[in-house]
């Protein structure tokens, strides 16, 4: 038997897909983390006023992730994220003419609906241009591209942005703007590619079916149900804490400077691009509940070495256990690429499939939403040490509901598959 490749095949139409979504996120990781910054020291805004307008982005989502599902489903995914890539570009230009707490606001809700339109649009069209044995494939590679795409600008934006200069962060967000209109016409060059992306630019209404329950036939959906609830605590518990009380405790108990913080989260991104393919890997042939339950693991070891970290008073020591964190954190995101999304994809139905990425984007939203609500609190109450015990339980509290998971999923939808399609099948989803 032949070894496994390191980089699974995928259909060329993946590969395109792929690509235009790595170069947005080139822009985006050249934005990211000087929103803030941006708003308050070269825009004059009070920072309280621009910690709200950076919160805007993410509420958008409560509207843009539902809509991006309908539209998904009513007039194609590939439309549905062009539009929602051309807002977002609408956005990242508007955030240049911000000179005003209002305008600052207007600008992070066009952005933040923007990306809230894409991300179930884009989860649809990749779950569809390849076989469904290929999806937690297709999902492990963009998170490792992702990824990349982030690192990257975020090094570029390092060299261009300077705070004396407010043309230079102009000049960021142009580009940002930029990077988003860059994948409009990758997407449109998949016109007539294949059958499948055809498919996915005709509405569904000919189908019935969708019309006739629409969200309400997802959320009687009891297995999905299930996972919706497991991804927000998930998120609220994981990724939305990497943001919230990671940056708060490491540079204030914890005494590490904000280079130290740079070098934990340098260390973050770096392993999930390194390793991603290694542990898609090693995935292959097992369940995907057992991927999210050492998700759960891996993200409450975390806690435990930043609590541990802590108590290291700020020496070197202490980045060493905070970029540990992170990196073990990492390994965790690398186990719930090709579980989660896969998995919500081979739930949906191909005329709901839309929706429901639409509502399992949501439920990331939600966990985003919560995450910093609990965290701003402990923190204000000194709690910040007890937060992370409490996190370290809540990830335990995760694992329990992902080995209850696998009792209601079909063999099928809870393995994953090796991304190579078998002598004397088709190769679904070719060109």
């Amino acid at each position: 038997m032949a070894p496994r490749r390191l980089v699974p095949p995928l259909p060329r139409t993946a590969w395109v897909v792929l690509s235009g979504d790595a170069l947005s996120a080139v822009g985006s990781g050249l934005t990211l983390p000087f929103f803030l910054v941006y708003l308050s020291r070269i825009r004059g805004i009070e920072v309280e006023l621009a910690g709200l307008a950076m919160a805007t982005v993410a509420l958008a989502g409560f509207a843009g992730n539902p809509l991006g599902g309908w539209l998904s489903d009513r007039i194609g995914s590939r439309r549905t994220l062009i539009g929602g890539l051309l807002v977002a570009a609408a956005g990242a230009f508007s955030i240049t003419l911000v000179q005003a707490p209002w305008q600052a606001f207007a600008a992070a809700t066009v952005v933040g609906f923007g990306a809230a339109v894409i991300w179930p649009a884009q989860d649809s069209l990749l779950a569809t241009v390849v076989a469904p044995r290929q999806r937690s494939s297709v999902f492990s590679v963009r998170h490792a591209t992702l990824n990349a795409g982030f690192g990257a600008g975020a090094l570029i934006g390092a060299l261009i942005a300077d705070l004396s200069s407010p043309a230079s962060f102009v000049i960021l967000y142009l580009l940002d703007g930029l990077t988003f209109l860059a994948f409009v016409p990758i997407l449109l060059a998949l016109r007539g590619i294949g059958n499948v992306v055809r498919a996915m630019d005709l509405p569904v209404t000919d189908a019935g079916s969708a019309a006739q329950g629409g969200y309400l036939r997802v959320l009687r959906d009891g297995t999905f149900l299930r996972v919706w609830l497991l991804t927000a605590l998930l998120i609220a518990v994981g990724f939305s804490q990497t943001h919230a009380v990671f940056p708060a405790f490491t540079t204030g108990a914890g005494g590490i400077s904000a280079s130290g913080l740079s070098i934990a989260f340098a260390a973050n991104t770096f392993t999930v691009v390194a390793a991603q393919l290694f542990v898609l890997r090693w995935m292959v042939g097992r369940r995907r509940t057992t991927g999210i339950v050492l998700v759960s693991a891996c993200w409450g070891l975390t806690w435990i070495v930043t609590l541990l970290g802590g108590n290291l008073g700020g020496t070197a020591l202490a980045v060493v256990a905070f970029a540990a964190a992170m990196v073990v954190f990492a390994i965790g995101e690398t186990l719930l690429s090709p579980s989660l999304a896969p998995l919500v994809n081979d739930l949906a139905t191909d005329e709901l499939r839309g929706r429901y990425n639409g509502m399992y984007t949501l439920a990331w939203t939600t966990g985003f939403a919560t995450g910093p609500v609990i965290a701003g609190a402990a923190l204000g109450a000194d709690g910040g040490r007890m937060l992370l015990v409490g996190l370290a339980l809540a990830c335990g509290l995760a694992a329990l509901a992902a080995w209850r998971l696998g009792k209601h999923l079909t063999p099928a939808a809870n393995t994953v598959e090796p991304s190579e399609v078998p002598l004397g099948l088709p190769a679904a989803q070719e060109p």
